[in-house]
């Protein structure tokens, strides 16, 4: 029996070695989740329909085992794809040392590609970015670069070739739900009544506040899905973060969560929290397809 016990005790222990070992270095490192959907956005001109807008999150630049080449990797997938815009939603950073500008730097050349290519990028900041003190200094140098950080404002996408501009999208941004910023209504008083709009936060938790048939596609990461995602628990869609907060953690919400009319899609992100370990959750880039709606 005792022989019997210790075949099972190495067999488990072998298990959890190789499951730490593919956690590690292969499915955040080696495996992209990239995912296509079409989604309908209310008011949308119909010369708009079939553009794309491409969507990603969490880099969490400076934690341990970061995962900067992923970053680059979903960058390149999204300058091959060529949307009508990029979205960034938020944690930027996860930690920084005595002095957090190199990490910035870090996020700075990961995203310049995308200016470079001329891809009109957008971004919310994270709990991360001010968790880390570098709110402002990120701010400040995303502007700098070309990619416009929404902080309870909207700002409209550049038209396709041959859209008149009176044809806008909204990209409406929120500051994120930690340190208690997030303002949906400042946010979407920016936005002309009835135009289109996407919605963008970085925590999921944000998007219950939004008014009825004011977020009708709306994004979010904050979550990474789990990180360690089990699939076959009860409840494998959703996290409790806190013990005063459920949300959504992973595609798209269900119908009862949101106020009528409004739709959530949370991503999982590319980069960590805790530990640097992803199984059942890989980094993910998502092209959303805009359709009018029906």
């Amino acid at each position: 029996m005792a022989r019997i016990l210790r075949r099972i005790g190495v067999g488990v222990v072998t298990v959890l070695a190789l499951l730490l070992v593919y956690g590690v270095a292969i499915e955040p490192r080696l495996i992209l989740d990239e995912r296509h959907y079409r989604v309908e956005v209310p008011g949308l001109p119909r010369q708009w329909a079939g553009t794309e807008v491409a969507v990603f999150s969490d880099l969490q630049i400076g934690m341990w085992l970061d995962n900067p080449a992923m970053v680059d990797r979903i960058v390149g997938r999204v300058i091959e794809q060529s949307p009508a815009a990029a979205l960034v939603a938020g944690d930027f950073l996860y930690s920084s040392g005595p002095d957090s500008a190199e990490e910035v730097e870090a996020v700075l050349r990961l995203l310049r590609p995308l200016i470079d290519a001329g891809i009109p990028t957008y971004a919310v900041l994270g709990n991360h970015d001010y968790a880390v003190g570098a709110d402002d200094l990120l701010t400040g140098e995303l502007e700098e670069l070309g990619i416009e950080v929404l902080q309870n404002e909207a700002a409209p996408i550049p038209p396709p070739e041959g859209v008149s501009a009176d044809d806008d999208v909204y990209v409406v941004g929120l500051a994120p739900r930690w340190p208690g910023l997030d303002d949906p209504d400042a946010a979407l008083a920016e936005v002309p009544a009835g135009a289109p709009r996407i919605v963008m936060m970085h925590n999921p938790a944000s998007f219950p506040a939004f008014p009825p048939d004011s977020a009708p596609f709306a994004i979010a990461g904050h979550t990474h899905c789990g990180q360690i995602s089990l699939p076959l628990t009860p409840d494998w869609s959703h996290l409790d973060l806190r013990s005063d907060e459920r949300v959504v953690a992973d595609g798209f919400a269900p119908a009862d969560y949101g106020e009528a009319g409004n739709r959530l899609f949370v991503t999982c992100g590319i980069g960590f929290s805790y530990i640097p370990v992803r199984i059942g959750a890989p980094p993910q880039l998502v092209f959303f397809e805009l359709q009018a709606a029906q």
